[in-house]
C-alpha cells in the first residue's frame, strides 16, 4: 500500500451518540460529500439542514425486527468491502447496483449501561447489544485501504483537519490508525458482552481483557534496560487516571507500582488521619493519629532509614504542619494526597524539588485480581478483609483491653498489606516494627522486634498466617507486646495457646489468613 490520500465522495453516518453530528455533517456537505444515513441519525442530519439519503431508499427495505436489521444489506456492505482495483468487484457492483462508500462514521449502543427511553427496545440487556454498528465498523476497518472508519467523537476534528490539509482526502496513515482504533473498540465491546453474560459467576469461564496504553511516559520498567508503560481497561477509569502531578520528575514503573500499594493502605487504615510509607511494595511505616502531622511523624519513626526514597500516602489534605515535618524528614520519591491546603505545594516544591507531588481520588476496588505466570494468568478475588471483628475469637485466659483491641485491629489491617511471611507490631496506632517476606515466621518476628526496639511494649502483634509452633508467640512476647492476633488453624493451636497463656499474652483468632505475595 502507498500512502496515497483517498478522496471522500460518499459517506455513511450511523451513530448512537449524536454529539457533534450536525457540525460534522455540515462540514462534509460543504465539501460535496454525499451523506447516507438511517432513521434517527438521518433525522438529526436533516434537522441540521443537511441533505441526507435514507438507507431504506438504497436497500428498498425499511428497518425491520425492531430496528435489529437496518444496514445489514449487500448494497451497504458491498459498498464498504469492495476493492475498486479488482475488476471482479467492480463487475459485481455494476450488476447489483452497489455504490462505494469512502467514509463510515459509527459509534455503538452503550452496552453495559441501562439507557432510559432507548428508542429501539428496553435499553437493557440484549437490546443494547449492537449488531449493525460493529458490522459496519469491522467491514470499513477491514477495507481501510479504500475506506475511512471513524468511531469516536474526538476523531471528528482529526478527520476534518485531514480533509482540509489534503483537499477532501484522507491519507492511508490516518485510515490505518482509525482502523486500529475501530477494531480495538469492537474487541472491547465484545469483551463487555462476554463479561455481562457471566455476571453471576465469581470466577467466569472466559475473561476477555481489552487494554489500552495510557499517554503517560514511563522512563523505563523495573530496571533501566526494560521498557515499561501503564495500560488500563479500555473505556474505564481508575484512580491512576485522576492523578494530577504538581512537581518532580516523570513517574516511573516502580513509582506507580509502589504508589498503588501506598494509596490502598492509607485508605484501609480507618477514618482517622492516616499515613502509609511504602518501600519496594512493602510498608516501612504506618500510623493513625488525631492529626495528619502526627500520623506522618509516627509513620516515619517506624523505620526512617527505609523511608528515604519511599512513597508517602495520606488520607487527608496535607496542611502546613505536615509539610514542616516532611521538610525535616527524609526525601520521598512520591507524596500522594487527596489535596493540599493553600501554600503547601509551593513550600514542598521549594524544599523537595525532585519529589513527585500528586493529588488523586480515593482508590477503588477491582472485580478480579490478575497475576501473570508463564503462559497465562492466575486470577482471584481482589485482596480484602472478609472476617468482621464480631467473628474474631479470644482463645486465651487473658482478654485484650480496649486499647489493645484498637492496636490489634490496626495491626491486623496492616499485616494484610505486608508481603508474607509477615509480622507487624503496633502500639498506640503506630506500626513500630514490620517484618516482611521471610521464609519463616520466626525470622519475620525477629526483624519486626529489632525494628521496634521496645517501642511496641504493651501493644499488639499481628501474624498474617497461623503460628505453626509456639516459637512465634515467644518472639512476640520477647518484643514486649501484650496481645497477639492471628488466623489460627494450626494443628498445634493448643500448644500455641498454652504458651501464650504461660507468657501472659492475650490472643485473638480471626479465622482468616492474609498471605500477600
Amino acid at each position: 500500500m502507498t500512502d496515497r490520500p483517498l478522496r471522500i465522495e460518499r459517506a455513511l453516518l450511523s451513530v448512537y451518540d449524536k454529539t457533534g453530528l450536525a457540525g460534522l455533517a455540515r462540514a462534509l456537505h460543504a465539501r460535496g460529500v454525499e451523506i447516507v444515513s438511517s432513521r434517527s441519525t438521518a433525522a438529526a442530519i436533516a434537522e441540521a439542514g443537511v441533505p441526507v439519503t435514507d438507507v431504506a431508499d438504497i436497500t428498498g427495505v425499511p428497518p425491520i425486527l425492531d430496528h435489529r436489521v437496518v444496514t445489514l444489506h449487500p448494497k451497504i456492505h458491498g459498498g464498504l468491502l469492495a476493492e475498486p482495483t479488482k475488476p471482479e468487484h467492480q463487475a459485481d457492483m455494476a450488476e447489483y447496483g452497489i455504490a462505494p462508500f469512502q467514509l463510515v462514521v459509527s459509534n455503538l449502543y452503550p452496552f453495559g449501561a441501562a439507557v432510559a427511553g432507548f428508542e429501539y427496545g428496553s435499553g437493557e440487556g440484549v437490546d443494547m447489544i449492537d449488531i449493525g454498528g460493529p458490522a459496519l465498523t469491522r467491514a470499513a476497518a477491514k477495507n481501510h485501504e479504500f475506506v475511512t472508519i471513524v468511531t469516536a467523537i474526538d476523531q471528528y476534528d482529526q478527520l476534518l483537519a485531514e480533509l482540509g490539509e489534503h483537499d477532501g482526502a484522507v491519507t492511508l496513515t490516518t485510515r490505518r490508525r482509525f482502523a486500529l482504533e475501530a477494531f480495538a473498540r469492537t474487541a472491547a465491546y465484545d469483551a463487555s458482552i462476554v463479561q455481562w453474560l457471566q455476571q453471576d459467576e465469581a470466577l467466569p469461564r472466559h475473561v476477555v481483557v481489552a487494554l489500552e496504553r495510557t499517554d503517560e511516559q514511563l522512563r523505563y520498567g523495573e530496571n533501566p534496560h526494560q521498557r515499561g508503560a501503564r495500560y488500563r481497561f479500555r473505556d474505564e477509569q481508575s484512580w491512576f487516571d485522576t492523578i494530577q502531578q504538581h512537581s518532580g520528575l516523570a513517574l516511573s514503573y516502580l513509582n506507580l507500582f509502589d504508589a498503588d500499594a501506598a494509596w490502598k493502605l492509607a485508605f484501609d487504615l480507618g477514618d482517622r488521619p492516616a499515613c502509609a510509607i511504602i518501600k519496594h511494595a512493602n510498608p516501612c511505616g504506618a500510623a493513625v493519629a488525631g492529626d495528619l502531622a502526627s500520623a506522618y511523624q509516627r509513620a516515619l519513626e517506624c523505620d526512617e532509614r527505609s523511608a528515604f526514597g519511599g512513597i508517602v500516602a495520606v488520607n487527608r489534605a496535607i496542611d502546613a504542619a505536615t509539610v514542616e515535618r516532611m521538610i525535616a524528614g527524609p526525601q520521598a520519591d512520591v507524596v500522594i494526597a487527596p489535596g493540599y491546603e493553600p501554600g503547601v505545594l509551593d513550600a514542598l516544591t521549594k524544599k523537595r524539588k525532585n519529589t513527585r507531588l500528586l493529588t488523586a481520588a480515593p482508590p477503588a476496588g477491582a472485580r478480579l485480581d490478575f497475576r501473570q505466570v508463564s503462559g497465562g494468568f492466575l486470577v482471584q478475588d481482589p485482596h480484602h478483609f472478609a472476617a468482621e471483628r464480631d467473628t474474631w475469637k479470644v482463645v486465651t485466659k487473658a482478654a485484650p483491653t480496649d486499647e489493645q483491641w484498637r492496636d490489634l485491629a490496626m495491626a491486623w489491617r496492616l499485616v494484610g498489606h505486608v508481603k508474607s511471611n509477615a509480622i507487624v507490631l503496633v502500639k498506640d496506632g503506630t506500626a513500630w516494627g514490620i517484618g516482611a517476606g521471610q521464609q519463616n515466621r520466626v525470622e519475620s518476628g525477629e526483624i519486626a522486634a529489632k525494628k521496634a526496639a521496645g517501642r511496641a511494649a504493651g501493644g499488639a502483634c499481628a501474624s498474617d498466617a497461623f503460628y505453626p509452633f509456639p516459637d512465634g508467640v515467644e518472639a512476640a512476647a520477647a518484643a514486649g507486646v501484650a496481645a497477639v492476633i492471628q488466623p489460627g488453624g494450626s494443628v498445634k493451636d493448643d500448644a500455641v495457646i498454652e504458651r501464650a497463656d504461660a507468657l501472659g499474652l492475650a490472643m485473638v483468632f480471626t479465622g482468616e489468613r492474609h498471605f500477600v505475595h
